[in-house]
């Protein structure tokens, strides 16, 4: 009897334990975009900038971002605790610095490498990062994007980059783009409605100044692959776009122009600004308006109508800097329109809801603590 009931219990637990295997051999992956029930990573596919199709985890727990401004968008969304390597502009410790995603996330230096800044990457390092998805701005083309994600068995993002101008809509794409990656969606879609109205705002306050009213303006020393002198501007300058003013090299196109000397002075503006990146670079633009015989000769020099603006291009452009410097050059320009703006708070609230921190300070200690001021010559 005893023998008997033994046999029986023993058939009842491999009968059990057949069961059991059974239902995990049966189970399928979720097809892409489905909710996942059964513990299996959800998958979806995606049209990323260069319109390739990729197949990526839905959420991710880790990810690289390759190439300029790809770690400032995840920031931006708010998924920048999911990196799990950075390239080395992040780790680098220099004395001039204007990235207030990095500021406001000194942890960066601490992650492994994936490769050298501008996207140039290891493949190897990348894959001893073990990421679920690589995110990669300034890609030359759609087979670059396939190399990548062939050596390393990852799949690859591609994200044009854009900026405030006149390829904003590039800029959106992207972070739509890594918002749904991320299940980011809301605050992508936040992130761009703050742009939005801030550009609106600008505007609003300006839009109705008519010309014959307005001092002209210029913009020099801005960053351009490097720091550079007085006459490196930018025609198509975001912040004077925004605010409506009255730009002398505003005519000469879209990217960035070397205007000749002379030109600066016939132009003789009546309030001029200096991008404070050429402060790395020996002669800076303000060296060279303390020092350069012709331009003593500007009305702007000689009335001490100078002032310093944070660069906005480090690391390619960094739009919270934009904003705040609009706002700044909008006071100097119309202190009556902007009346009810402090700059340098203006510039911690954009900075605050962009990257989780008001580092004003970090980043005009950088440069001299001469943001936002009058310039003495």
């Amino acid at each position: 009897m005893y023998k008997k009931s033994a046999f029986i219990s023993i058939l009842l637990i491999l009968l059990a334990a057949s069961a059991l295997f059974a239902g995990c051999t049966g189970s399928e992956t979720p097809a892409a975009g489905t909710a996942d029930t059964s513990g299996t990573v959800e998958m979806i596919t995606i049209t990323d900038s260069l319109g390739r199709e990729v197949t990526v985890p839905k959420s991710p727990d880790a990810v690289v971002c390759s190439g300029p401004g790809t770690l400032r968008y995840l920031t931006y969304i708010q998924a920048e605790d999911k990196i799990v390597g950075v390239d080395d502009i992040e780790t680098d410790e220099t004395q001039f610095d204007a990235r207030p995603y990095a500021f406001a996330n000194p942890q960066f230096k601490d992650y492994p490498l994936i490769g050298e800044f501008r996207g140039n990457d290891d493949p190897e390092k990348i894959i001893a990062c073990n990421p679920d998805v690589i995110f990669k701005s300034y890609v030359t083309s759609a087979s670059d994007a396939d190399e990548l994600q062939e050596k390393t068995g990852k799949p690859v993002v591609a994200l044009n980059y854009g900026n405030l101008g006149v390829y904003r809509d590039d800029m959106y794409q992207s972070l739509r783009i890594m918002g749904e990656v991320m299940s980011k969606e809301d605050r992508a879609e936040d992130v761009i409605a703050f742009f939005d109205s801030s550009i609106a705002d600008l505007n609003t306050r300006t839009e109705s100044i008519a010309d014959e009213d307005k001092k002209s303006a210029y913009i020099g020393g801005i960053a351009h692959k490097g720091p550079h002198g007085f006459q490196s501007t930018e025609p198509s300058y975001a912040p004077f776009l925004f605010v409506n003013a009255l730009d002398v090299a505003g005519d000469l196109g879209t990217e960035h122009a070397d205007v000749a000397k002379e030109k600066i002075i016939e132009w003789n503006p009546d309030v001029l600004f200096v991008d404070l990146s050429t402060l790395q670079t020996t002669p800076s633009a303000v060296d060279e308006l303390k020092t350069d015989e012709a331009y003593q000769t500007l009305d702007a020099v000689k009335s001490g109508e100078v002032y310093g603006v944070l660069p906005y291009n480090w690391y390619t452009s960094n739009h919270g800097s934009v904003l705040a410097d609009a706002y700044y050059i909008g006071s100097v320009l119309y202190p009556d329109q902007f009346a009810d703006v402090d700059p340098a708070a203006k510039a911690d609230e954009i900075y605050t809801f962009l990257v989780d921190g008001p580092v004003f300070d970090q980043m005009n200690a950088a440069f001299s603590n001469v943001a936002f001021t009058q310039l003495e010559l």
